[in-house]
C-alpha cells in the first residue's frame, strides 16, 4: 500500500492532469484513441452444461470463473462496440487470445475470423501479441507453435510490422503519426503460466524505443505479463504474473523514455506507477479478461500532455444464439443474463471462487511449504476458517450466534455467510479502483470470523508455538514485501496488548487481506496521468527522495512494534 505522501502526490498529479487534459481535448482532440483488451480466452461451447454446486443459476461456474460458453458471444459483442463507437481508432489484445489455444489451433483461426470480419466492417486495425494460452513447443499436430500463430494473426500488426524480433512473436508498428507499438512476446512456450523474459527481450524493447524517438516517435509497449506489482506480495502470491527482475527491467525501460505499457495475465483491473531514479516515470496498465467479471476492456486517448483512460464493460450478448448453441440454459439463467450480463458475471465469479477456495488454498497460493516450522498451524487455521465461512453469518446456528459465546460481535450486512464476503473482496480485486479500508465493515467482518478460530479450532495450541510461528512469518516476509500489519482492533480486543493466537493470526491475515481489500491511491479504471510531452523528472526525483525516506521509517517502527508485541508475549508465556 502507497505511504501517505505518495497518495497525496498522486491525487494533486491527477487534479492538475484533468485541466490540462480538458483544454488538450478541446483544443485538438487526441493524436490517437483506441481500445485494449486481453486475455479473451475463447473457447468453442460445450455441448451441455457441466455443473460443480448446487446452485440452479450460476452452479456450471467452473474453478477459473471464466465464462468459457459465452467467451464467443462476448467477444462479439466487444467488436461490435469498437465498430460502433467512432472515437475508437484501432484495438489492441494483449494475449492470450484462445482459451486452449496451444494445444488447439482451431481456436486461433477461430478468433481470427472474427477479427478479420471486425477489420472488415470497421476499417479499424486490430494488433495482437501471444499469451502464455496461445503457443507451445509444439508436440502433437493440433499444437500451435511460434510460426503457426503468427501465420493465422498474420494480418493483425505482423502484416503491418516495422521490425520482427525472430525466434520470438515481437514486432513494432506504428499508430498513427506520433505513436509506435512496441509489442513484446514475454511468454516462454515450454512453460504454464511464467514469463520467458530475457537480456535479449528487454534490450530489444529498449533498442525499439530508441529508434522510435530516432524516428519522431513516442513508444508505447504491449506485452502479456504485467511489469509492475498489481497487488501487494504479487511475486510472492502470483509469481508466474509477473516478469522476473521486473524492477531492473522498469527501471531500464522508464529510462529508455516508455511511459505506457499494457498488459494482462492478472485478470484484473489495475493500474501501477513506477518512477525511475532519474525521476522518469512508467505506468503499467493491467486490463482484466474480456470473458471474465467484469468483462471489461480500456479506452485510451493519447494527448501530447496527458493520456486520458476509462473502462468500458461488454453488459449484453445475444442470448437466444447462446440458446441454440446449448439448449440446457435455462430461461431463468438467460433473463439474469438479460437483466445485465455483467452482474451476472459478478455472480458467476463469486460462485465459482468460492467452490475453488473452500476446498482450500493450495501451499504455493499461501506462501508456504512443508519444511516451514509454521506449516501445520497455517493449514489448520485455513481449514478451520473454511468451517467458518461455510457458517450462515446470522440467525440460527450461525457465525453471529458463536462469536457472542467468545464476546466478537459480528456486524450486521447483507451478506449470508462468509464466503460472500470474502468472494465480493475477491471480485473488488478483479474490478479494480477497490475502496474497502482495513478498518471498514466488509474487512472488519471477515477479521471477525477469522478471530473465532483463535476461540475454537487454535484455543488448545500452545503459546509459544503460535508466538514463534507468527515471529517466523514476520521474518519471512519482512524486508522481501511492504509487509501491513492488520490493526489488532478489527478482532475487537482494542488497542491492548495482544495474545500469542491473536498475534499468529495477524501474521497470516494480513498478507492476504492487503492483496485484496486495497488499492495503491491510482485509479484503475478511469483517469489521467502524463502524456509523452510532459518532463517532471525534477518533481519526480524529489518525490521518489521523500517515499524513499518515509518507507524507511514506517518500515523500522513496523520492525520495532513487532519486536515489542512479540518479547511482549514471550513474557506473558514465560
Amino acid at each position: 500500500m502507497k505511504k501517505f505522501v505518495a497518495i497525496l502526490l498522486t491525487l494533486s498529479l491527477v487534479l492538475s492532469l484533468c485541466a490540462v487534459s480538458v483544454s488538450a481535448a478541446e483544443e485538438d482532440g487526441p493524436a490517437i484513441s483506441y481500445a485494449v483488451a486481453s486475455d479473451l480466452h475463447f473457447n468453442f461451447p460445450d455441448e451441455e452444461l457441466e455443473w460443480f454446486s448446487e446452485d440452479p443459476i450460476y452452479g456450471y461456474a467452473n474453478r477459473r470463473a471464466a465464462m468459457e460458453n459465452e467467451s464467443g458471444l462476448i467477444i462479439d459483442e466487444f467488436l461490435n462496440q469498437c465498430a460502433e463507437d467512432e472515437t475508437i481508432e484501432f484495438v489492441l489484445i494483449a494475449g492470450d487470445l484462445a482459451d486452449n489455444g496451444k494445444g488447439d489451433y482451431t481456436e486461433h483461426v477461430a478468433v481470427a475470423e472474427k477479427l478479420r470480419e471486425f477489420e472488415a466492417k470497421s476499417g479499424k486495425s486490430v494488433y495482437v501479441i501471444p499469451g502464455n494460452h496461445d503457443i507451445c513447443n509444439p508436440s502433437e499436430d493440433d499444437d500451435t507453435d511460434l510460426a503457426r500463430f503468427m501465420e493465422i494473426y498474420a494480418d493483425f500488426g505482423y502484416d503491418k510490422a516495422l521490425t520482427k524480433d525472430l525466434p520470438y512473436a515481437s514486432y513494432t508498428a506504428d499508430l498513427g503519426e506520433k505513436y509506435r507499438l512496441i509489442a513484446l512476446d514475454s511468454n516462454d512456450p515450454s512453460k504454464s503460466t511464467e514469463d520467458g523474459m530475457n537480456d535479449h527481450k528487454v534490450q530489444w524493447v529498449i533498442d525499439q524505443a530508441e529508434l522510435a524517438y530516432k524516428d519522431g516517435r513516442y513508444p508505447i509497449l504491449m506485452m502479456h505479463h504485467n511489469l509492475l506489482d498489481h497487488m501487494p506480495m504479487q511475486r510472492l502470491l502470483s509469481h508466474d504474473f509477473i516478469i522476473r527482475n521486473h524492477t531492473i527491467t522498469a527501471e531500464r525501460w522508464a529510462n529508455a523514455g516508455i511511459k505506457l505499457v499494457f498488459s494482462g495475465h492478472e485478470h484484473c483491473s489495475d493500474a501501477t506507477t513506477y518512477t525511475s531514479t532519474s525521476g522518469n516515470t512508467i505506468s503499467d496498465f493491467a486490463t482484466t479478461s474480456l470473458t471474465m467479471y467484469p468483462l471489461q476492456y480500456r479506452y485510451v486517448e493519447m494527448h501530447e500532455d496527458a493520456i486520458i483512460y476509462e473502462a468500458r464493460t461488454v453488459d449484453k450478448i445475444d442470448t437466444d444464439a447462446l440458446k441454440e448453441m446449448i439448449p440446457d440454459y435455462s430461461d431463468e439463467q438467460l433473463a439474469e443474463m438479460n437483466k445485465g450480463l455483467n452482474a451476472f458475471a459478478k455472480n458467476f465469479l463469486k460462485n465459482g471462487v468460492e467452490w475453488r477456495l473452500e476446498r482450500g488454498f493450495l501451499d504455493e497460493q499461501l506462501g508456504i511449504s512443508p519444511d516451514d516450522i509454521y506449516y501445520d498451524l497455517v493449514r489448520d487455521a485455513i481449514d478451520a476458517l473454511n468451517d467458518v465461512l461455510n457458517m450462515p453469518l446470522y440467525g440460527e446456528g450461525s457465525a453471529q450466534e458463536l462469536g457472542r459465546k467468545y464476546g466478537i460481535e459480528i456486524p450486521e450486512s447483507e451478506y449470508k455467510d462468509g464466503w460472500d464476503v470474502a468472494t465480493e473482496l475477491v471480485s473488488a480485486h478483479y474490478a479494480g479502483s477497490e475502496n474497502y479500508p482495513m478498518c471498514g465493515r466488509d474487512v472488519t467482518l471477515l477479521m471477525r470470523l477469522v478471530s473465532i478460530i483463535l476461540k475454537t479450532e487454535l484455543a488448545m495450541v500452545d503459546d509459544m508455538v503460535l508466538t514463534q510461528a507468527a515471529t517466523a512469518i514476520v521474518s519471512a516476509t519482512v524486508g522481501t514485501e511492504k509487509y501491513v500489519i492488520v490493526e489488532n482492533y478489527l478482532f475487537g480486543i482494542g488497542y491492548g496488548p495482544i495474545s500469542p493466537g491473536e498475534y499468529f493470526l495477524l501474521a497470516v491475515a494480513s498478507p492476504l487481506l492487503q492483496s485484496f481489500a486495497n488499492d495503491d491511491g491510482v485509479d484503475d479504471n478511469d483517469g489521467v496521468i502524463n502524456g509523452y510531452g510532459v518532463n517532471r523528472n525534477a518533481e519526480n526525483m524529489k518525490a521518489n527522495f521523500t517515499l524513499s525516506v518515509n518507507e524507511f521509517l514506517s518500515g523500522m517502527k513496523m520492525i520495532l512494534k513487532f519486536i515489542l508485541k512479540g518479547l511482549h508475549v514471550i513474557a506473558q508465556v514465560e
